[in-house]
């Protein structure tokens, strides 16, 4: 699961993250084995900044379940603060901490410049070599005349270290992690064409770090209902918000019955998310979707978004996927976890 701590019309900022609590707290219920939080910044809409905040509570407040960023912006950061927040947690949750690390700001250009420490130009755009940086502290391979070659051994979190992967929608990270030997996370819910990408990392990719063969995972945007016809109601609250953000308008995710009335004064078809993959029906339906799309990319797992005003109907989504496909629960759900 990947959450992006949206922000409902009518509730706050810290109502999403609690929500996001709660969330991983189901999902580590219903037998899902990974929770990823994203980052975005300087918008109404999305609640999740600061990944590495999120994590910590929540592999406190889950027991099984790997949690991770979905992904860290690494150009907004040094690479040696990334490799040492993240050791840290994973010395706190041995064997339970993902990097998903990427290359998009996560926001518009503004905040990007009001996000840098040093504002008198533009940062850099050396994304390959912060990413080789970051690899290298964790194996302690920088070469021996790097000046920081020693802080390597003085990471906090050592010995243990966190799952490395590189997320992305384009080609060129596809060629980055197959060269890197990094596990993969294609957004197909930003780019619903990657197959031929997920083809290419496989292709090239060299087995030079843990990783002996390729790994990849493909995030599909997802939404289940008991009917068809409730699903589909329910992610007209999608459609206003990603229509409104395609004209550089952020909003809080609205209500499905003010998102109707939006879109049909707006005319054109009704579709989730004009122009990308939607996956959006009853469970059997969703089922479908998400195999054909694991299919398409030739995927080792899949990695589901969802997005809808009401909390609850979020958590009803990722119980009925879960079911369908048969999850094993990793614990029983508590009377107080099955309250929305």
């Amino acid at each position: 699961m990947l959450d992006q701590s949206p922000i409902a019309q009518g509730s706050s900022g810290a109502d999403a993250l609690r929500n996001t609590l709660d969330l991983a707290r189901l999902a580590d219920g219903l037998g899902y084995h990974r929770y990823w939080v994203a980052e975005h910044h300087g918008g109404p809409m999305l609640a999740g900044p600061s990944p590495e905040v999120l994590i910590g509570p929540l592999a406190a407040a889950t027991e099984g379940i790997r949690v991770g960023s979905g992904g860290v912006m690494l150009p907004h950061y040094s690479p040696l603060k990334v490799a040492e927040s993240f050791t840290i947690l994973a010395a706190l949750f041995p064997g339970r901490i993902d990097l998903g690390l990427g290359r998009a700001a996560g926001t518009d250009p503004l905040t990007t410049f009001a996000l840098q420490r040093d504002r008198r130009q533009a940062a850099p755009d050396d994304f390959p070599q912060q990413l080789a940086e970051l690899l290298a502290y964790f194996e302690d391979d920088l070469p021996e005349d790097h000046p920081f070659r020693h802080l390597a051994r003085s990471l906090p979190g050592l010995p243990e270290l966190p799952e490395p992967w590189l997320l992305g929608s384009s080609e060129q990270s596809g060629i980055w992690a197959a060269e890197l030997g990094m596990r993969y996370a294609f957004a197909d819910f930003i780019n619903s064409s990657g197959a031929s990408i997920a083809q290419l990392y496989r292709e090239r990719f060299q087995p030079v770090r843990d990783l002996k063969s390729p790994r990849l995972a493909v995030a599909v945007w997802a939404l289940a209902a008991p009917t068809d016809e409730e699903a589909e109601h329910l992610a007209l609250s999608s459609q206003m918000a990603f229509k409104m953000l395609r004209r550089g308008q952020l909003i809080p995710v609205p209500s499905p019955e003010k998102a109707a009335s939006w879109l049909a004064g707006e005319g054109g078809p009704r579709n989730a998310r004009p122009g990308r993959r939607s996956i959006v029906g009853s469970p059997e339906k969703v089922r479908a979707g998400l195999e054909e799309a694991a299919s398409e990319y030739g995927a080792d797992e899949l990695i589901v978004v969802t997005i809808t005003h009401d909390h609850a109907a979020r958590r009803r989504s990722y119980e009925l996927i879960a079911d369908a496909f048969g999850l094993d629960p990793r614990r029983e759900l508590t009377a107080a976890a099955l309250v929305s």
